[in-house]
């Protein structure tokens, strides 16, 4: 059963872009379980905001801060988009705020601070560049250590297979009580450890939406455990959600 459980670390680390070390901040690229549908009964968090962190738009029809290029890439069909505001392109802070589309307008419900990839972001990610990928991304599968918290994603829980190995240090223990799988160089409808990588594994892979450990990753999206969870109740697969992110200016153009 150890040899097991070590080998579930190893391809952990390997499939996880956020598999850290014992020292701190996440370090390389890189099970199946429940995948059952609950229905989300979501609230606010206290620790949320509604506050857009980004210049206003006088179109309501697009999600503020999101230019031409990046906005036609967001599904017709699409009803939420997770938008991460990255601070600066070299930059390890960034600001997620969820939106759903409320007729033809773009409405944020709520928004969360966060991190991303520790040397920023890039518009040609690859393996060990410690840089979260620049575009739009879909949201499709889920899963974690702790039990399903209520979502209708399908969800992969897994205490072993999600669990960081014992000699990470405190402050990584907890990464992986949930994860959502960002749709970047992965086959959707996989758990989020799936380790395929389509488009190769020079261009990395195993781009979470994960707990925050105050840092930034080597790809992934942090955010708080509340975050997470509100997220998981909120995000329907029948509503095609997609995550938006880079930096500020990357979003723009």
């Amino acid at each position: 059963m150890t040899v097991a459980v070590t080998a579930f670390g190893t391809l952990l680390a390997t499939v996880s872009a956020c598999a850290t070390d014992a020292s701190g901040p996440a370090r390389a690229d890189g099970a199946t379980g429940s995948r059952g549908r609950a229905e989300p009964s979501p609230t606010v968090p206290a620790a949320a905001s509604t506050a857009v962190p980004t210049a206003p738009t006088s179109d309501p029809t697009r999600v503020p801060g999101v230019g031409d290029r990046l906005l036609r890439q967001i599904p017709d069909d699409s009803g939420q988009v997770v938008a991460v505001y990255g601070e600066d392109e070299d930059s390890a802070d960034s600001t997620v705020v969820l939106y759903t589309r409320e007729g033809l307008e773009w409405r944020p419900v709520a928004s969360w601070p966060a991190h991303n990839g520790r040397n920023g972001w890039t518009t040609d990610h690859h393996m060990g560049d410690e840089r979260s990928p620049v575009g739009v991304f879909g949201l499709s599968d889920a899963g974690g250590v702790l039990d399903d918290p209520g979502t209708l994603l399908p969800y992969d829980q897994d205490a072993a297979a999600y669990a960081p190995p014992n000699d990470w240090d405190e402050a990584h223990q907890h990464d992986f009580d949930y994860v959502i799988a960002i749709d970047y160089n992965r086959l959707p409808g996989t758990p989020p450890n799936d380790p395929t990588r389509p488009e190769g594994d020079d261009k990395g892979g195993g781009i979470w939406l994960h707990l925050d450990h105050r840092d930034g990753t080597s790809a992934c999206v942090s955010v708080s455990k509340d975050a997470m969870e509100f997220l998981l109740r909120t995000l329907d697969p029948d509503r095609h959600p997609v995550m938006v992110m880079g930096d500020r200016a990357a979003l723009r153009a």
